[in-house]
């Protein structure tokens, strides 16, 4: 694992350093729209005078945030690191996630680990395709109750329905149902065809097991069928109405998010009573992983949240409040979710208390580098910050980190966008509310926690 530590201000910068403060002062006054335009230089003949090197030292001290100190491999650990890893894989499983129905009319879900897709509808036809869990395909039609026929990539192909579902939300199931109104399949090997509705009529025929019929009408024990340009009769007991798999998801979500930002004067001292006060009136307290798991299950059948579950979430922690919230969080018997920034774990929070955080249960997540509003930032910029924190953040406690919680609230459509595009599923706000939907995961609101908010007003807040 590559040690990380904040860029050093040196008036003998190392080589290394050098070409990243050439490259981060080249692409704030390229992205910020600056006066002065500076061309980045190649990095074979660069020139880095003095003038150039005064300026960014004051940017970098003026707390304007204009200028961000970069993540940058220890000098003695060169050559180990490199630039952050990108997960496409956890990154289209969480667009996936944050979807609240499918957009096509034909588009059906993957609910088996894996899928093949076949030349044919039978398990011995050649494959032509594999799918992975949540990856969507589009259905031209169910030929019978357990094949599909499905186009991959352009090509006509054939996969087990009994492995795909159609997201649809709680209004759209009605609808999705009613297509398949008064359709049936063969519940058996084969089915014979009878020329009266009588078990010593003539045979005109036979029914391929899992082949599908609409019959014209029926009784209690017969059905009358189309078939050979006329009619026939089958007994109904080897008829089961068909229906597609669904995947009802779940699309809206009252789930109050607690935030305490350790920054507010003594947010600390009315925790612990805020956390009695929750768990006395019934509530269950959930860290951002734990609204993780859900969503995960809700992917494979409809679960549903809990009512009166609320999330606790703590930020500004620093290695001079780390020891005091950990001690109230044991004592209060909660875990929470600790959303840290990477600054501090390359320098004050140590590796013993990141390690002690998780052992006692809770949930390490991620809130930026350096703690500057990421609105401000170049999109070059803002993805350093995320992707590079939570790399950090990974290797450290080898945990997937799988949200951020924007440091000062500073959300917008580009931040959150660009949070889902360096693999985040969850992004925390401060808006203040209680509810979100679905497609609102990586904007999700909190209420901010103060000293001065009462039991009572607590509990007004998680009850909305």
């Amino acid at each position: 694992m590559a040690y990380y530590s904040t860029a050093r201000r040196s008036s003998t910068p190392r080589p290394f350093v050098a070409f990243l403060l050439v490259a981060s002062f080249g692409i704030l006054f390229a992205g910020c729209g600056g006066k002065d335009k500076v061309e980045i230089p190649q990095a074979d003949d660069f020139s880095f005078t003095a003038e150039d090197l005064a300026r960014v030292k004051q940017l970098a001290g003026d707390g304007s945030g204009a200028f961000i100190p970069r993540l940058e491999i220890a000098p003695e650990q060169e050559g180990e690191g490199g630039p952050p890893i990108i997960d496409v894989g956890s990154i289209n499983k969480f667009n996936a996630m944050r979807t609240a129905s499918e957009g096509g009319q034909d588009m059906f879900r993957v609910t088996n680990a894996f899928l093949n897709v076949r030349s044919e509808p039978r398990v011995t036809a050649s494959q032509i395709g594999r799918l992975e869990r949540s990856e969507s395909i589009q259905v031209l039609e169910f030929i019978d109750a357990a094949w599909a026929k499905v186009m991959l990539d352009g090509t006509e192909g054939y996969v087990a329905s009994r492995y795909i579902s159609k997201l649809v939300s709680e209004t759209q199931l009605s609808k999705e149902k009613k297509k398949y109104e008064g359709m049936y399949f063969v519940d058996f090997g084969f089915l014979n065809v009878r020329k009266e509705a009588d078990a010593n009529s003539d045979k005109i025929g036979e029914l391929a097991g899992q082949s599908f019929i609409r019959p014209l009408s029926k009784d209690e024990v017969w059905a009358r069928i189309p078939f050979n340009e006329g009619d026939g009769y089958v007994a109904l007991q080897y008829l089961t109405p068909f229906l597609p798999n669904f995947l009802v998801r779940q699309g809206a979500f009252n789930l109050p998010v607690l935030h305490y930002k350790l920054a507010s004067e003594g947010v600390l001292g009315v925790m612990a009573q805020h956390i009695d006060t929750l768990k006395n009136g019934g509530y269950t307290i959930w860290t951002m992983s734990d609204f993780y798991q859900l969503l995960l299950r809700q992917e494979e059948k409809d679960v549903r949240l809990n009512p009166n579950t609320v999330i606790l979430a703590v930020s500004d922690i620093t290695a001079d409040n780390v020891k005091e919230l950990s001690d109230i969080l044991r004592a209060s018997g909660v875990d929470a979710t600790l959303f840290l920034q990477g600054r501090f774990l390359s320098g004050g929070i140590d590796l013993k208390q990141l390690m002690t955080l998780i052992a006692n249960g809770h949930d390490l997540q991620t809130a930026g580098h350096t703690g500057d509003d990421l609105r401000s930032l170049t999109n070059a910029q803002v993805e350093l910050e995320l992707s590079q924190s939570k790399q950090l953040l990974e290797q450290v406690t080898k945990k997937k980190v799988i949200a951020v919680a924007y440091p000062l609230g500073g959300v917008n459509d580009r931040i959150a966008r660009k949070a889902g595009e360096v693999g985040y599923l969850l992004g925390l706000s401060i808006a203040p509310d209680a509810s979100f939907e679905r497609t609102q995961l990586l904007r999700m609101p909190s209420f901010v926690m103060k000293a001065s908010i009462s039991t009572e007003d607590l509990l007004s807040m998680v009850s909305q």
